[in-house]
């Protein structure tokens, strides 16, 4: 025998692609494999214990359809593609998700969901509900709030809120991150798992959350109604409201449900009550409907039952997972705590360190300063000594100036009155000057006048002399011969001597008077010469006593 032959024959496979909410995993799968060997697969890979809510979707021909678990994978109508797709998704929901969903991965995946489908418009939330769900979602992914971390902008690449709510209200993404960051402020010290379950908390009270809704009709020919499948029941609703049921049949109130072809059949309970009827476009949304209704009712009946060791085993495990991780929240808040704190003493020293090093900086800058106004001030005083040096000997010769001055004042005021006695004296002399020359010129009127009458007594006397001289010698002029006449002529020329010396006389006076007069002139021209010269010697003691004052 060969030795291939020894080996054992290898299976042959395909390939399969798992899409979950946030990642994708590719396996290789046996010809053989059921749907469950492969949803076990893949909840081992995910470390999923809570199976029962969760499934394999795929679309065919535009319609979900959900894995038979108890079926071949590849003898179901499966999209014929390699690798072949499918979506692992929640395919039940839990009535209370505090009290059921145990796994922090359960929460995760279920939150996710849940999450996407709010966004995705498939559950309707209200405006003020989305912000705060958003809020919760922040603080799952980023943590606790940190200002200096968490700056203006950081959820501009986040998708939190429906776009019909976007679209509704007019406001920019600073203001909705501002209306966010409000809410996610408040959420401090919550951790990732406490956060995804508030978020869950708020969500299953919303009237969309969980129902699965399929288009039915009450007859074959009218698809006027929704047949809404949920955790709690079956419920009908108009086709334009999907809020508020039109009636409603809970779990515990249904005995039975049928489905043959397109026709769905609901038998209440009560044997009394009316069966229902209704009926669906497609053979397979029947049993799409009815494997819900199953599934659904299944795990109704499960939840009011005692739980299995398994399921005990699990809340246990889950019960001190949770005691675990909230101790381990409180040691790491603890730790949080005495971290911040002691990163806040560390900034505290360190701008007290800071402080301190700017202190000193600005001491040692002080003590430059003060070293370099010392110096200035030595420079300064030296300068000032220089200065009161140079002030001193300029004072001494201000006081030198002074006494010059106070003598050149004594002398100046010495002079002025001299000046003043001697222009006294002047004006004096002026005013004896002005009498002389009246006085001098009345006698030179009383000479002239004399003189005038001595010549008019002259003249007269002239003409007497001649007038005796014709009447006493008429003939003289004709016997000039006759030695008598020489007596006569001799007696004439007595009298002509007389009268010439008294021209003479006259002459002389006449001669002093101009003399006199030309003395006199001489004199009053070097008076006033003189008075100019005293008035410019006062007007030249009159500027130094003016400059003397000033300087002074």
């Amino acid at each position: 025998m060969s030795i291939r032959g020894l080996k054992k024959k290898q299976p042959k496979t395909f390939k399969v692609r798992i899409i979950t909410v946030d990642a994708e995993m590719e396996f290789s799968c046996e010809m053989k494999w059921k749907g469950k060997d492969l949803f076990d697969l893949v909840c081992r890979a995910l470390g999923l214990r809570e199976t029962w809510f969760f499934g394999l979707q795929y679309t065919m021909k535009g319609m979900c359809t959900w894995l038979k678990m108890d079926k071949k994978v590849l003898d179901q109508e499966i999209p014929k593609e390699d690798p072949i797709s499918f979506h692992f998704l929640a395919k039940f929901y839990p009535e209370k998700v505090e009290e059921e969903l145990l796994q922090e991965i359960t929460q995760h995946l279920f939150f996710l969901q849940v999450k996407k489908q709010i966004l995705d418009e498939e559950i309707y939330c209200s405006p003020e509900a989305t912000v705060l769900l958003a809020s919760y979602a922040v603080q799952a992914k980023y943590g606790d709030y940190d200002p200096n971390f968490h700056e203006p902008g950081f959820l501009a690449h986040d998708e939190l809120l429906p776009k019909r709510v976007l679209r509704q209200y007019q406001l920019t993404a600073e203001m909705w991150e501002e209306k966010i960051t409000a809410w996610y402020a408040e959420h401090r010290g919550i951790a990732r798992d406490e956060a995804e379950m508030n978020y869950l908390k708020i969500a299953q009270d919303l009237e969309m959350y969980g129902v699965n809704y399929f288009p039915i009709a009450q007859n074959k020919n009218h698809t006027d109604l929704l047949l809404g499948v949920d955790a709690k029941g079956i419920h009908i609703y108009s086709i334009n409201n999907r809020f508020s049921p039109n009636k409603s049949f809970e779990w515990s109130s249904i005995r039975n449900i049928s489905c043959s072809e397109k026709e769905l059949t609901i038998k209440p309970l009560d044997k009394k009550a009316e069966v229902f009827k209704f009926f669906s476009s497609q053979l397979k949304v029947n049993k799409l409907i009815f494997q819900l209704c199953i599934g659904n009712h299944d795990l109704f009946m499960r939840r009011r039952k005692v739980d299995s060791i398994e399921i005990q085993q699990m809340k246990a495990q889950a019960r001190e997972e949770k005691a675990r991780k909230k101790m381990e929240n409180q040691r790491l808040a603890r730790e949080k705590q005495l971290r911040e704190e002691a990163e806040r003493a560390k900034e505290e020293l360190e701008r007290r360190l800071f402080q301190l090093e700017d202190e000193a900086r600005q001491a040692n800058e002080a003590l430059l300063r003060s070293q370099e106004a010392a110096e200035l001030l030595a420079e300064k005083a030296q300068i000032a000594e220089e200065e009161a040096k140079l002030l001193a000997q300029n004072a001494a010769e201000a006081e030198q100036e002074r006494q010059r001055l106070e003598i050149t004042a004594l002398k100046s005021k010495e002079e002025k009155r001299l000046m003043e006695q001697k222009m006294r004296e002047a004006e004096l002399i002026a005013v004896k000057l002005v009498k002389e020359s009246d006085r001098r010129a009345k006698e030179a009127e009383h000479l002239k006048q004399d003189l005038h009458e001595a010549r008019e007594a002259e003249r007269k006397a002239k003409q007497k002399l001649l007038d005796i001289t014709r009447i006493n010698y008429p003939h003289m002029a004709k016997y000039p011969q006759y030695s008598p006449g020489e007596s006569r002529d001799a007696n004439f020329d007595k009298g002509s001597i007389k009268l010439d010396l008294k021209d003479i006389d006259l002459k002389r006076l006449s001669f002093e008077i101009e003399r006199e007069r030309l003395d006199y002139l001489e004199n009053s021209r070097k008076f006033e010469d003189r008075l100019k010269e005293l008035k410019s010697e006062i007007h030249a003691l009159k500027l130094e006593e003016k400059q003397a004052g000033l300087y002074s």
